[in-house]
């Protein structure tokens, strides 16, 4: 199966961690869902949302330099969805004030700095898992018994 980054793919979820859930797209081919990109609303506890061998729609939103795959079920979800979860959540507000010295409460789009942000939590949890992996194989943690 050939993967391309921004298709939308059905899988099976394989296993959930605290900071996301693993999810098989094709024998052989699987990636992982950040809790950042479960829903549109803040997600404390993954558990309350997928399950273990669910069927989930996913978009393949990047792979990197390593070959993981990167998934969103947010980003897959049917545009009706996106904006029924988007008017559960609290809108986010800052105050501005207006030339006339009077305050006024309006909604402020934080969308780019949340993407920058989910994309630094991957690329951590990434490197950190690279350095796990590296320690564990000088130590030989990892060696059969």
């Amino acid at each position: 199966m050939d993967l391309t980054v921004g298709n939308i793919y059905e899988g099976k979820v394989t296993g959930i961690t605290g900071f996301g859930a693993f999810v098989q797209l094709a024998p052989g081919k699987s990636g992982m869902v950040h809790i950042s990109e479960v829903a549109n609303t803040y997600v404390d506890d993954i558990k309350k949302h997928i399950h273990e061998g669910d069927t989930v729609r996913v978009k393949l939103i990047g792979i990197d330099q390593n070959g993981r795959i990167n998934l969103s079920i947010k980003k897959a979800l049917p545009q009706e969805e996106k904006t029924a979860q988007a008017s559960q959540a609290e809108p986010k507000q800052a105050f501005s004030a207006p030339s006339d010295g009077g305050a006024v409460l309006e909604k402020s789009d934080d969308s780019v700095f949340e993407d920058k942000l989910r994309m630094f939590m991957q690329r951590s949890e990434s490197k950190m898992s690279d350095l796990r992996m590296q320690k564990d194989r000088r130590s030989g943690a990892r060696r059969k018994r």
